[in-house]
């Protein structure tokens, strides 16, 4: 009387939702079983009883294959879950590659092999990643979800497949560098095209895994890739690899970091890159490099702030070539663009005046020759810069000084040479 009761409220049930009589479902000739398999393993799913689901579940694995994806999505939640329950190692291990059976019959019936086999990587991993005899095969997986996926490959599957190159390496693998490094610049692609704090920090994961396994430095990336990419200096990909692996190896110096650097500028024009050649050719007393590209930087951004930083750089390079008022022209940008660099634009201005007395001064007047001194200090004031203000005091004139020359303090001063500040007298004492 029970199980008549059951059934009925089931059909009913049935009857009222209609969803599985509609697209998507492919219901077998015995109809009526199949649709009370269906409800039966989805309540005892619902209610975590996955022995229960298991029952009705199976039977429409083997008389509905093709019923609907949902039987095997849920197939590998069911599996999985059973999995976890299982005390028993070997119990858990066949549960576990049932679980991933689910995948590989969602396939056969329902193709969506790239979207499917990057779910499959995800919990194949988390199966498996201390089993050392899975690794040949979790290796497998990966390497066909990544090429089937491309920018597609789930993000958390890059530090998961970079994780497993490492573990499989490390328990005496047999990967050469070049196995490794092709696998890595094709990990690293998919992180490359997004942008944000998140992905830096998978990128630098990946990174530091690589590092475990492969010797990174300045030699290991010219001998594996210097060559490489004087035969292909339009090859952008490999130039992306030389600079991802020069930041690992610290190789930033070198010659074919710049080469690198430079090709993947000219062929993708960026504000970092640019930025990044300016500064490496400022580092290399290569002033007019420096300029070439510090100038690209600010064609290639409108942030006030990065472009605060480039002409802080810019000042830089006219302090180099001996140009004060040039420099302190880029000082005052810097600060237009970014009241923040504030501090270090007027120091730097305070700095440049302060130095000038000996190309400055004329030799008649004491008081005019200091002039550079005061106007240092109003520098160094606006800066906020105390010990610099107390050091270019001490190099006022003093008050007998200003008596002597009938000037007054308090009084105003214009200081001439390529300063042209208008300053107020004070003295030393």
């Amino acid at each position: 009387m029970k199980m008549n009761t059951k059934l009925t409220l089931i059909l009913m049930f049935l009857a009222v939702s209609g969803a599985f009589a509609q697209n998507g479902w492919n219901w077998p000739e015995d109809k009526t079983t199949a649709e009370e398999k269906n409800v039966l393993y989805t309540d005892a799913y619902k209610t975590g009883n996955f022995e229960k689901a298991l029952e009705s579940l199976s039977w429409l694995h083997e008389h509905a294959p093709d019923l609907n994806p949902s039987i095997y999505i849920n197939g590998a939640k069911i599996y999985e879950g059973l999995a976890q329950k299982s005390q028993d190692a070997a119990g858990k291990l066949a549960f576990q590659d049932k679980a991933l059976e689910m995948y590989d019959l969602r396939i056969k019936y329902f193709n969506q092999e790239a979207n499917v086999l990057n779910r499959k990587a995800s919990s194949a991993y988390k199966f498996f990643r201390a089993n050392k005899a899975k690794y040949p095969e979790l290796l497998q997986l990966f390497d066909k979800a990544l090429e089937l996926n491309g920018p597609k490959f789930f993000d958390g599957n890059t530090v998961a497949y970079m994780d497993l190159i490492r573990r499989y390496q490390k328990s005496g693998g047999t990967l050469t560098d070049d196995d490794i490094l092709e696998r890595y610049d094709r990990i690293s692609s998919v992180l490359s095209t997004k942008k944000g704090e998140k992905y830096e920090t998978m990128q630098g994961q990946i990174d530091g895994m690589l590092s475990e396994i492969v010797t990174v430095d300045c030699d290991f990336v010219e001998k594996n890739l210097g060559s490489k990419y004087k035969e292909e200096p339009s090859n952008t990909k490999l130039a992306k690899k030389i600079i991802q692996l020069s930041l690992s190896g610290k190789c930033t110096d070198s010659p074919l970091f710049m080469d690198a650097a430079k090709g993947v500028f000219e062929a993708e024009p960026d504000f970092g890159m640019a930025k990044v050649i300016g500064l490496k050719c400022k580092g290399n007393g290569d002033n007019a490099c420096a300029s070439k590209y510090l100038n690209k930087a600010l064609e290639l951004t409108e942030d006030n702030t990065k472009k605060g930083e480039i002409y802080l750089a810019l000042a830089g390079l006219e302090v180099d070539r001996g140009s004060k008022s040039g420099a302190r022209d880029f000082y005052r940008r810097a600060v237009s663009a970014d009241p923040s660099l504030a501090g270090r634009a007027y120091a730097s201005i305070g700095n440049l005046y302060f130095s000038s007395y000996n190309g400055c001064k004329a030799g008649i007047s004491k008081v005019d020759d200091r002039g550079c001194y005061l106007a240092a200090y109003e520098m160094f004031k606006r800066a906020g810069n105390t010990s610099a203000m107390n050091r270019a005091k001490d190099q006022f004139p003093s008050k007998e000084e200003v008596f002597l020359e009938g000037k007054a303090v308090g009084g105003s001063l214009s200081v001439g040479c390529w300063i042209g500040e208008s300053v107020t007298i004070q003295t030393r004492d």
